[in-house]
Formats: C-alpha cells, sequence, structure tokens
C-alpha cells in the first residue's frame, strides 16, 4: 500500500503567537500538513500564519465555520492565503450546529447540506471567474453573486485549485462530500474502521453517484491517538482521552457512532449527566472496547503498523500527534516518515 499523508493536529486553544512555531516544528519533523482548527482562533488566521513561518508544510483549516461567512470574504481569504504560500492552503469547510450558528455567531439557520452545496458551487464559480475570467452569474435558494467588477478581481494563481474538502458527521453531508467535494474530513467520533467501512463510505458512494463521479475524494481521518515512547506514557495519554471521549460522546449529534457498536445506552447516559452538571461521573462511563474502538493506542515502536493494519484500504490520510515533549520528536519524527513510506 501507499504511504499515509500525515498532518499534524493543532490545540484548539493554542494562542496565535504560538502558531508559527508549532509550524514550523510539524515540518521540521516531517509532518506533510497542519490541520488548523477553529473553535476558539479565526481558522484563516492561524492558517495566514502558519503558511508565513513554513515553506514546505501544507495547512488546512479544520474546519471553518461556513455559513456565518459569506462564500465570497472565504473565497478572497482563500485565494490570498494560495498565492501567499505558492499553492499550500486547503480549505476545509464545516455548517456547526444549529444552535452555535444562530446563538453563538448571530447568524441565520437553514437545513445544511442544500445550503452547503450551494456555498461549494459558489466558491468554485468564484475561482473560475477570477482565473479564467468565466462571468461569475451565482443565482440559488441561499446566495446570489452576480458582480465582479474589473477593479475588484484578483490576479490569476500560479496554483488556482484549492482544494475544498467538508467536515461532515451527519449522513447528508457525509454524502454531500462524496457528491461535490474534494475531500471529507472526519470527526474524532466518527472514524473507528468499522464506522468508516460500514456507515462512512457508503453514503459518500451513494453522494458520487448523483454526479456520476467514477471515484470517491479522499476520506481524511482524524482519530484520537494515545502513543508515546513507553507503555507508561500511552497510559497517560488514553486518561485524556477518556476525558476527551466522554465529553464529545455526550452530545447526541455523534450517537450514531455509538449505535453502531450497541452503546447508545452509553451517550443517552453522557448526555444525561453533561444536562446535570455531572461531568466528574462520565469518564468511569467510557469503557475498555469503546477506547479500543475510538483511540488507536501503542507505544511509538508500534503505532504505525497499529494505525496501518486499521487504516490501510480505508484512506492514504491520516492525523498524528506531535508529543506533548519536545524531547520525544526525534522518535516521533520516526514514526511520521514510517507511516508516509510505502508499505
Amino acid at each position: 500500500m501507499s504511504g499515509f499523508r500525515v498532518y499534524a493536529p493543532m490545540d484548539q486553544r493554542m494562542p496565535l503567537s504560538a502558531v508559527a512555531t508549532h509550524a514550523r516544528r510539524a515540518e521540521r519533523l516531517g509532518y506533510d500538513g497542519l490541520a488548523v482548527p477553529e473553535s476558539v482562533h479565526d481558522g484563516l488566521l492561524a492558517a495566514s500564519l502558519a503558511l508565513a513561518a513554513t515553506t514546505r508544510l501544507r495547512v488546512a483549516t479544520s474546519v471553518l465555520v461556513a455559513f456565518p461567512r459569506s462564500p465570497m470574504t472565504v473565497a478572497m481569504a482563500a485565494w490570498d492565503l494560495q498565492e501567499m504560500s505558492g499553492g499550500r492552503f486547503e480549505l476545509g469547510i464545516g455548517s456547526q450546529v444549529k444552535g452555535n450558528v444562530i446563538r453563538r455567531y448571530g447568524s441565520t439557520w437553514s437545513p445544511p447540506a442544500p445550503r452547503m452545496r450551494e456555498y461549494v458551487a459558489a466558491l468554485r464559480a468564484i475561482f473560475r471567474s477570477w482565473q479564467d475570467g468565466t462571468p461569475l452569474d451565482v443565482r440559488g435558494e441561499h446566495y446570489r453573486i452576480d458582480r465582479m467588477q474589473p477593479f475588484f478581481r484578483p490576479e490569476p494563481l500560479e496554483h488556482p485549485d484549492i482544494p475544498i474538502l467538508l467536515g461532515g458527521i451527519g449522513p447528508a453531508m457525509v454524502a454531500l462530500a462524496g457528491e461535490c467535494a474534494d475531500g471529507l474530513v472526519t470527526h474524532p467520533t466518527n472514524t473507528a474502521p468499522r464506522y468508516l467501512r460500514e456507515v462512512v463510505l457508503p453514503r459518500m458512494q451513494r453522494g458520487a453517484a448523483r454526479t456520476g463521479r467514477d471515484a470517491l475524494p479522499p476520506v481524511w481521518v482524524s482519530p484520537l491517538v494515545a502513543t508515546g515512547p513507553d507503555e507508561a506514557a500511552v497510559a497517560l495519554e488514553r486518561e485524556r482521552v477518556v476525558q476527551l471521549l466522554a465529553f464529545l460522546f455526550s452530545t447526541p449529534s455523534y450517537a450514531p457512532s455509538l449505535e453502531l457498536f450497541g452503546w447508545s445506552e452509553i451517550g443517552t447516559q453522557l448526555h444525561a449527566h453533561s444536562r446535570e452538571g455531572r461531568w466528574a461521573d462520565m469518564p468511569a462511563l467510557i469503557s475498555d472496547p469503546m477506547l479500543e474502538a475510538f483511540a488507536p493506542s501503542a507505544p511509538y515502536e508500534g503505532i504505525d503498523a497499529l494505525l496501518r493494519d486499521l487504516y490501510g484500504g480505508l484512506t492514504d490520510w491520516i492525523t498524528f500527534p506531535l508529543p506533548a515533549d519536545p524531547s520525544h520528536d526525534e522518535r516521533a519524527a520516526e514514526v511520521i516518515a514510517r507511516l508516509a513510506a510505502p508499505g
């Protein structure tokens, strides 16, 4: 099999002042790219800092909240990032949940999959207009974008093909990624190999069939990997992952992954605990089989073989954590090189 494209994650709370150092470190360790989240900080600003600090590393927003932004403003930022980086930017976008779009962003809500289909089409139309001079004429249910005076038109790019990736969890958005995106960005709760094989890929195939695509776009898998230089370090990471899984699976939107494994009741209990403020009681509900399903765990000497066994044939695009302790960077770099190598 071919090697993986290995991307480094980035903590959502990392201050913008630390992004450049983080990106240079990822590039030095041999990562192919960096996944920039948007939860606490603006994803486009963080991507700009990471691209400016590196020369080889690809940088993807993972994922930018689309609907509070117009397609035009996102297209302008993406075009600029692609130009300044020499073609190293990847635009990952997602819908977010209704409550956040309305009450956190103060924006409007509508059924997300039809709106996102129109959003992606608008981005591609804008990019074509800027690169080829194609008349801009986007007229849909959600967006009308049909004015592009020469004064406002950016210059064509040497690398105009900006990948558009969709973050997707529900059936409609996952199918839409298969229909019109350049890739699907998974969530940690829907990256279990069984779930990818039995649920995600068939949904993408149904979407691809709607537009007659011959091949599925790639799936970017973001597992909660627990690894380190020895078993003690792995055990500490597993404890951290248990805490995170307990929080994530308290959200009903992520319940379908549990349903596949017959763990729906666990999700119901976690949700009830979260509503009651019983946060400290939630990690105890995460069993060892749940941890094994959603969090590949092994020391550095075996984690690459485990990831190949789990995800080989399902994806060639995976995230892998940077060491918490930089003194372990050299060993992590060896793992990244093994993951990237054909095997």
